[in-house]
């Protein structure tokens, strides 16, 4: 860094509704060691659940609304963006999502912003083929591109891009808030409980819970999480199942819930805050996804010490080794993910063994500070050779410092 100052760093979002890439990103500008990094927001929207926790941590957050990437209204936003970059004095522009990055990584060059970091944070399961190569097109202004997975690594170069330009950064986890059950610290006030999650469900105890964590859209692959509920019921009468989340898909998965008959053993827990209570007041954590790059819901249950089924794709094989961290199964396959979780119910001591290997794995491998202290370390080196900082060092007769 300067030993003159701060380095100004903007972190560039489409918005701060909930979700696993703004969650990393929210922990990273907590996180990030203000000795060193004078750290902005920039967004296309200053709305959402999380705007408020984002507002307290930066330094500002300055909103460049922009509802389409077509026409003269999106050109001027993105000179005013490249204005406020110069105007700020900006050595670091970290853009976290596919619009930021088609965005903000041309006009931050524009603006001569010396390091202009992309993230790629999943592997575009539902994004058209202008949406890909506009992308592209963006990565061609990055100094820098930081997958978060092996797979995503793998998925740019697909799509052209050099694998020496992309550095593999893992997403990180709380191990402090998610935690096994028997950790002997627990969250007094939260009233969320094995019985309070079933209250009223008319299920006879002992009974157990099967969960699955995430935004309702297509790509998460839920309505085989309810296919594989009824299989299991028929074997295993005893297992309650929980959805937590919301979104687009939430009335089409209710009504497949009620069209199987399924209303008091498959509940919808709504958008949660406490996923980390939630987690621990369940048995076994499912993701049956039919694409993900590195996700937050499987290390989350990794760090909850929960006995895990998932399904065999993207990144999810880096994170869970099949038979001895959790349990692994083909996409949209109802009957296998079925298999699974019965596997597991019916066998307490194996998986407990393998929910005990993943909190392990989560511990060594996934915390917030490691990932942190990755980013830092990125950003360093690359304003570290930026001709730009060193000019700016050589005027004020300061040296470089790393």
């Amino acid at each position: 860094m300067l030993a003159s100052g701060r380095i100004p760093l903007a972190l560039f979002l489409t918005s701060f509704s909930p979700g696993g890439t703004e969650r990393q990103m929210i922990e990273l500008l907590r996180r990030l060691d203000r000795r060193h990094f004078a750290v902005h927001l920039v967004c296309f929207h200053r709305t959402g659940e999380w705007r408020a926790r984002a507002e307290e941590l930066a330094e500002s957050v300055t909103e460049f609304p922009v509802g389409s990437f077509r026409g003269p209204a999106a050109m001027r936003q993105a000179a005013a963006f490249a204005r406020w970059c110069r105007t700020r004095n900006v050595a670091i522009v970290h853009t976290c999502d596919l619009y930021a990055n088609i965005f903000g990584l041309p006009a931050a060059a524009l603006a001569g912003v010396p390091v202009r970091i992309a993230n790629r944070r999943e592997l575009n399961p539902d994004k058209s083929a202008a949406q890909i190569a506009a992308q592209r097109l963006g990565y061609g202004f990055a100094s820098r591109i930081v997958a978060n997975s092996e797979a995503a690594l793998c998925r740019l170069q697909r799509e052209g891009v050099r694998a020496g330009r992309v550095s593999v950064i893992p997403n990180g986890i709380d191990l402090s808030e998610f935690r096994p059950e028997d950790s002997g610290i627990r969250n007094q006030d939260s009233g969320v409980t094995r019985d309070t999650l079933t209250a009223d469900s008319g299920i006879p105890k002992p009974v157990r819970r099967v969960v699955t964590v995430a935004r309702f859209r297509p790509e998460k692959g839920l309505e085989t999480f309810i296919d594989a509920a009824r299989l299991a019921l028929a074997q295993v009468p005893d297992l309650e199942f929980a959805l937590a989340g919301d979104g687009p898909l939430s009335a089409d998965l209710e009504s497949r819930v009620r069209a199987a008959n399924l209303e008091s053993r498959v509940r919808f827990l709504g958008l949660r805050e406490d996923v980390a209570e939630v987690l621990r007041a369940h048995d076994v954590f499912v993701l049956p996804s039919r694409s993900e790059a590195f996700p937050n819901a499987v290390l989350e249950a990794m760090a909850t010490a929960l006995p895990i089924v998932a399904t065999r794709v993207g990144g999810v094989p880096e994170l869970i080794e099949h038979g001895r961290s959790g349990l692994l199964v083909a996409p949209g396959r109802a009957a296998d993910l079925a298999a699974a979780i019965i596997d597991l119910v019916r066998r307490p001591s194996y998986a407990r063994a393998l929910g005990a290997r993943a909190r392990a794995d989560a511990e060594s491998r996934y915390s917030f500070g490691s990932m942190v202290r990755r980013f830092e370390q990125l950003y360093l080196a690359e304003a570290g050779t930026s001709r730009w900082l060193a000019a700016r060092a050589a005027r004020s007769s300061q040296p470089l410092a790393s």
